[in-house]
């Protein structure tokens, strides 16, 4: 395995790529001091409405960079399965999508949607952080940006694990306002082997492998990036 930031010498073979890229778990902000404190149950409802206005600022920026990748992308099969993430989170009609299941999770933990809207709670930090991501994926080759969305890999065992913390601990939240976590147990698997089937099929360099396991740890510092903002304005820890 490539360690982090490493340049590649010769080009690994495909699943040592993917264990390559697999290993990133480890740089994954489930690991994040504020992660483990929501997920044991120790955060107050001040930090759970803090994070969730916060995470909904890269809620609504997840279809600005499917958007960009789409645009960038020259293969038109791609193109016809990527725009399915645009639509699980913009929704095909009002009251359908991901980002309406996060605004109903805003409900739940006594925020209005007109306040995690107009950003009033966002951070600086998460801002620039979500701004940066947005940015790569515009300007990136499109592969790379596809690399970057790989945190995907990680993410079906993360919401789970989500979901079952917020059942038991924070029983003051709608058990239906969590519907954007069990969407995202089965979306996700499904994302993610569609963008590890790209990655592995165009990174097929030492320079191509290097520049996606690279776009794979500059995402998993943005969602660690963030995490840190949020827990210095909201932590208890």
């Amino acid at each position: 395995m490539a360690p982090r930031g490493a340049t590649l010498t010769e080009a690994l073979a495909p699943d040592e790529f993917e264990e390559a890229l697999r290993a990133h778990v480890g740089q994954y902000h489930h690991q994040h001091p504020f992660h483990r404190r929501m997920n044991d149950g120790k955060s107050s409802p001040e930090e759970i409405r803090g994070w969730v206005a916060n995470r909904f600022y890269y809620q609504a920026n997840i279809p600005h960079k499917d958007g960009a990748i789409l645009s960038s992308c020259p293969d038109r099969e791609v193109r016809r399965r990527w725009v399915q993430r645009i639509i699980d989170h913009d929704g095909t009609t009002e009251g359908s999508g991901g980002i309406e299941s996060w605004l109903r999770l805003a409900e739940a933990v006594d925020l209005t949607r007109e306040e995690v809207e107009d950003e009033r709670h966002l951070l600086p930090g998460v801002r620039f952080a979500v701004d940066a991501y947005v940015t790569f994926t515009r300007t990136r080759p499109w592969v790379e940006a596809v690399a970057s969305s790989l945190t995907e890999l990680f993410a079906p065992d993360l919401m789970a694990e989500r979901l079952a913390a917020f059942e038991r601990h924070y029983t003051w939240i709608d058990p239906e306002a969590l519907a954007y976590f069990r969407a995202r147990i089965t979306q996700a698997p499904r994302d993610s082997e569609h963008g590890l089937e790209i990655v592995r099929k165009h990174c097929v360099t030492a320079d191509t492998q290097a520049a996606a396991l690279a776009a794979l740890s500059f995402k998993c510092d943005v969602l660690w990036a963030m995490l840190d903002a949020i827990d210095r304005a909201y932590g208890n820890g």
